[in-house]
């Protein structure tokens, strides 16, 4: 998968914003031509919410174990259930890794900063887990979309 095929996915789910910040637009500059994405149907970036689903393009101070300063190398990072990062990663979050490889290229990982509240993450997903990322995409959407429901004071609908 590319970064284009990510994006294109992702902003066809509903009520999703995508933000890639840019020079000029007042976003740190480490953080520019990475791409953040909202669950937001108003189109403005939510004041209480996180991203559900981050692709990164460099390494970030403290978040460098993915090696992505290879060419070409990017990591999509994904919000999932605590049950989905279990099975996915064989621990539960908030236990340790173990002797993951944080720079496998075309794995379903922990991620490497953020596991620990259930985050997975693909350094240049590929054929072998381009399903997986696209229902762990779904998945984190689906998580994004429930909580703003809450916040809002309604009820979830149908993903």
């Amino acid at each position: 998968m590319t970064i284009d095929e990510i994006t294109d996915f992702v902003e066809g789910l509903d009520g999703v914003l995508a933000v890639t910040p840019a020079p000029g637009d007042g976003s740190p500059e480490i953080s520019w031509g990475d791409t953040f994405f909202y669950y937001s149907p108003d189109g403005v970036v939510p004041k209480a919410a996180q991203p559900f689903v981050t692709i990164v393009t460099k390494d970030y101070p403290g978040d460098d174990r993915s090696r992505l300063d290879r060419p070409d190398t990017f990591r999509v990072n994904i919000a999932v259930s605590k049950e989905t990062f279990s099975d996915r990663a064989g621990h539960a979050p908030r236990e340790p890794a173990g002797d993951d490889d944080p720079g496998v290229t075309d794995t379903v990982i922990a991620h490497p900063v953020y596991g620990s509240v259930a985050w997975l993450a693909v350094v240049n997903p590929g054929p072998r887990t381009d399903a997986a990322v696209r229902g762990l995409l779904g998945e984190a959407h689906h998580l994004a979309r429930a909580r703003h429901e809450r916040r809002a004071g309604a009820a979830p609908g149908p993903a």
